[in-house]
């Protein structure tokens, strides 16, 4: 799969401690976006953050919070982001999903029978 140029970022806010059918959250929507196809997702976990109960989730070892903040991203031409929608919906019961535009400069993954090669 190759993208350049402008495509959408769909970036969905949760809880560490957020689940959908008994698993974490954000392995769900990982797991879906790359059933549905898309080009690849990244979760990335916070260390500090509030949302809109403004209840204060921290790793400060003086307030450990069990519920820290998890940003996952999902990058993909705008009809796959768009297709993908109803299904991050019925899944985040609790968040912030937001789309952004974006430019690809470069998106390129290996052929599947090809192995990575340095350089």
């Amino acid at each position: 799969m190759k993208i350049v140029g402008t495509a959408k970022a769909v970036r969905i806010y949760i809880g560490d401690s957020d689940t959908w059918r008994g698993r974490p959250l954000h392995t769900a929507i990982v797991e879906m976006a790359r059933k549905e196809g898309l080009a690849g997702a990244t979760v990335i976990k916070g260390f500090e953050g509030f949302g809109a109960h403004s209840h204060l989730h921290t790793a400060n070892i003086l307030r450990l919070s069990e519920d820290l903040p998890v940003l996952v991203e999902i990058v993909d031409i705008e009809e796959r982001i768009r297709a993908f929608l109803p299904q991050l919906d019925g899944m985040v019961n609790e968040g912030l999903i937001t789309i952004e535009d974006v430019e690809v400069v470069k998106y390129v993954a290996d052929p599947p029978d090809q192995t990575h090669r340095d350089g």
